[in-house]
């Protein structure tokens, strides 16, 4: 089964690393390698919110995630989204901004001769309000989660009393609004609060609309199989077996949370080259192509199921991601350290499922896993 899961990606990394060793030798072969490593430890978290939503969508909608959703992650996010906001930025046209990417100042300086950023610098610069919207959405997706109530806890001493805090009417929207006033005047540059404000408000903004239309659209109350079940309000990750508009707005839920993710990254990956090229392979065919595929992994194994404590693990980490986000605003902050803090606190998470299921051995219920509801054959 692992070969039928990863299968896809090790062919596109043997393809990624071909078209690297021909595009710029061994140097390239190596960064894409890196880049490759870098993108998948950053987002394996994300990998484990993926899988937590997957499980609940319709085969149809898993399908399109894992073919259409790649294609948007691999070539949207990697790709073309840091093209837009060059473009955007500079003012130059589409081929121009591809141009300025393609060929940088050869003395490795921010700007030209005649003052006009390169493609780096202006990516950068427009890291703040990226940052305010990325980290706004990962956070509102972090309080709806640790603000609900839940039979099962894992760092029930503070989990449990921020549930009971949570049924405060709109507290996320509250504690999500503080952080961003707090981001916005102490943190970020004074030439960018306006910028980090509408930013943040509309990371706001697209997470509560994503999350509400998904419950508009979804069905309550039954299941895949019409049996009666009881409701939830926990979000688009609550939702059970999503089909018609209620599947299309998961998927929607899900892009909007790579591209939170996928940025971050893209902008990690310019400390160890600028060349979009080996960016796009090494984040985009290698890393992103991976990430899907352990989503797969994680699903059809029945893991998060199997560790109970792997979702909360993977929350506390998008709410460690969102923080880190909105300090990056105004400091930097070490890609390294990014990543290490998810894999700490989902290693932490998976190590305590371990050791619960050796203390409470429980069956697993098998309507718990997807194997039969999803492909396998996209990697």
């Amino acid at each position: 089964m692992v070969l039928r899961i990863f299968g896809l990606s090790f062919a596109v990394t043997v393809i990624s690393i071909i078209i690297a060793a021909l595009y710029g030798g061994p140097q390239a072969v190596l960064l894409v390698v890196i880049l490759s490593i870098l993108e998948i430890s950053l987002s394996f978290d994300n990998a484990v919110i993926n899988a937590t939503v997957l499980r609940r969508m319709s085969e149809f909608w898993q399908k399109i995630f894992l073919t259409v959703g790649i294609v948007i992650a691999v070539f949207g996010m990697r790709l073309v989204f840091p093209l837009v906001i060059v473009w955007l930025a500079s003012g130059l046209g589409p081929v121009a901004a591809l141009d300025l990417a393609l060929n940088p100042p050869a003395d490795g300086a921010a700007y030209f001769p005649d003052g006009s950023a390169s493609y780096e610098t202006l990516l950068t610069d427009a890291h703040p309000q990226i940052a305010a919207f990325g980290g706004m959405f990962l956070l509102m997706l972090f309080l709806g989660f640790i603000l609900e109530e839940r039979e099962i806890t894992w760092l029930s001493w503070l989990e449990k009393p921020l549930a009971r805090a949570g049924k405060l009417d709109q507290l996320a929207v509250i504690i999500a609004g503080a952080l961003l006033l707090i981001t916005a005047a102490y943190i970020a540059p004074a030439d960018t609060v306006s910028t980090v404000m509408i930013a943040g408000v509309l990371g706001m903004v697209t997470y509560i609309a994503v999350n509400g239309l998904g419950e508009l659209f979804n069905t309550p109350g039954e299941d895949e199989d019409g049996e009666l079940v009881e409701g939830s309000k926990g979000g688009p990750t609550e939702l059970a077996k999503a089909t018609g508009k209620a599947g299309f707005f998961l998927f929607l839920y899900l892009e909007v949370l790579d591209a939170s993710f996928s940025f971050d990254g893209v902008i990690g990956a310019f400390a160890i080259t600028s060349d979009p090229i080996i960016i796009a392979l090494g984040l985009g065919f290698v890393g992103a192509m991976f990430v899907r595929s352990i989503t797969v992994f994680l699903v059809r194994k029945g893991t998060l199921s199997d560790y109970v404590y792997l979702e909360h693990g993977a929350h506390w980490a998008i709410g460690a991601l969102a923080v880190i986000l909105l300090v990056s605003i105004g400091y930097h902050v070490n890609e390294n350290v990014t990543g290490l803090v998810g894999v700490a606190l989902i290693g932490a998470a998976f190590i305590s499922s371990i050791v619960r299921n050796r203390r409470n051995p429980e069956p697993i219920v098998a309507d718990d896993r997807d194997d039969e509801h999803l492909p396998v054959t996209v990697g």
